[in-house]
């Protein structure tokens, strides 16, 4: 029998503008835009992605009170997503100097450098190198 192949391909991530969110995740974070395309009636389909990504954040607008409200806080404060980095002095540098709000100083861990970041609504983020 043969193994079935999986892989995670997109992450919603709930924002209240597109045109805001994909200029902090290509100008900030240097990610790239994969794909806007207009679904008609103000929905966008708008995937951004870091360079060497396997996996896609879906720039979903929010509709409605109840999605608006996760705006900034879609696990509850907890770490939302990892950004692994082969250059993490690089791109933290980088970062810092375009205006992304770290909430703490870089860290050595036993599994390699890390640093918590914030997104354009505050949803915290691990920028990550770890050990080889």
């Amino acid at each position: 029998m043969r193994a079935t192949k999986r892989h995670l391909a997109n992450i919603t991530l709930v924002v209240k503008d597109y045109d805001e969110a994909i200029d902090f995740y290509t100008q900030k974070l240097g990610f790239k835009l994969v794909e806007d395309i207009d679904l008609g009636d103000g929905k966008r389909w708008v995937l951004v992605a870091p360079n060497e990504g396997q996996c896609n954040v879906l720039l979903g607008k929010a509709v409605g009170d109840k999605q608006k409200a996760a705006i900034g806080n879609q696990t509850g404060g907890r770490v939302f997503l990892f950004l692994h980095t082969n250059d993490f002095c690089e791109d933290y540098n980088a970062m810092k100097q375009k205006g992304v709000i770290f909430k703490e100083e870089p860290r050595k861990e036993s599994y390699g450098t890390v640093v918590v970041f914030e997104d354009l609504y505050g949803n915290l983020w691990d920028l990550l190198q770890l050990t080889s």
